[in-house]
């Protein structure tokens, strides 16, 4: 076993057993969710996901989860996501895409495996999908306008964005019926295939991203038209399902 996996094995049993102590029998799922499970892990750049599910939570439970939060995102995680049973039988249409990803890929810490058979509306999916890319899309027109001179932080702005894109554009991929890769590079070439996406402004933030190649060889304002052209691609792809998915849902009524 190599000491990174040792390493982030001991800390997610710490964890657990941090969580244990601070909440007891109301402590009903510790689950961890996302590129650890998923197997496009990079140890420079992603951390560990955790669903965290109470029988309820209450201020006094908030309290009693303070300095293991604070321990937790000293290591450089997040927040574990707190959520009462109730909420995690309920929310699936409210945040269809973080349910689809912890119920495809999970790793049960604690307790009762939660993620089991969740069920995830279809048109509350695609919604969410297209919401979340024309939001970051509009907020990355938004960033990128007031530092389109400063080619260095613009150059930073769109390296830290593409790893959400390569989500999104996984999920648009798997609303096409589409048995979706997990890897970012993976995702990024079916979507050339299937959505008819140029890949190449993907591929170079991913190679910027992982340090293949050097910042200053790429030129960020010819990038970042390139990057929001092949963005609005997707985000039409993902409209044109609106229509398509509403009438088999009116069929198989």
């Amino acid at each position: 076993m190599s000491s990174d996996v040792a390493d982030s094995d001991k800390s997610l049993t710490d964890l657990v057993a941090k969580l244990r102590a601070a909440f007891g029998a109301d402590l009903v799922s510790v689950i961890l969710y996302g590129s650890a499970v998923a197997g496009d892990h990079h140890r420079n750049f992603s951390d560990f996901n955790v669903l965290c599910v109470l029988r309820e939570i209450t201020p006094s439970q908030l309290a009693a989860s303070e300095p293991v939060i604070r321990w937790w995102r000293e290591k450089g995680n997040p927040s574990p996501l707190m959520l009462s049973s109730e909420e995690v039988r309920n929310s699936t249409d409210c945040f269809p895409i973080e349910f689809h990803d912890i119920r495809e890929h999970h790793r049960v810490l604690f307790g009762e495996n939660v993620a089991a058979g969740m069920d995830i509306p279809t048109g509350f999916y695609r919604a969410q999908v297209e919401h979340d890319l024309r939001a970051k899309l509009l907020r990355l027109r938004q960033k990128a306008s007031g530092i389109l001179s400063d080619t260095d932080v613009l150059r930073r702005l769109l390296v830290d964005s593409v790893a959400t894109f390569c989500v999104l554009v996984r999920h648009a991929l798997i609303l096409r019926d589409e048995v979706a890769p997990v890897k970012k590079r993976e995702v990024i070439a079916r979507a050339g295939q299937v959505l008819g996406l140029d890949t190449a402004p993907f591929l170079t933030l991913l190679d910027l991203r992982e340090e293949r190649i050097k910042g200053k060889s790429v030129d960020p304002v010819a990038l970042l038209a390139a990057y929001m052209k092949e963005i609005e691609k997707v985000i039409q792809a993902v409209d044109n399902l609106a229509a398509i998915l509403g009438a088999e849902e009116e069929a198989s009524l």
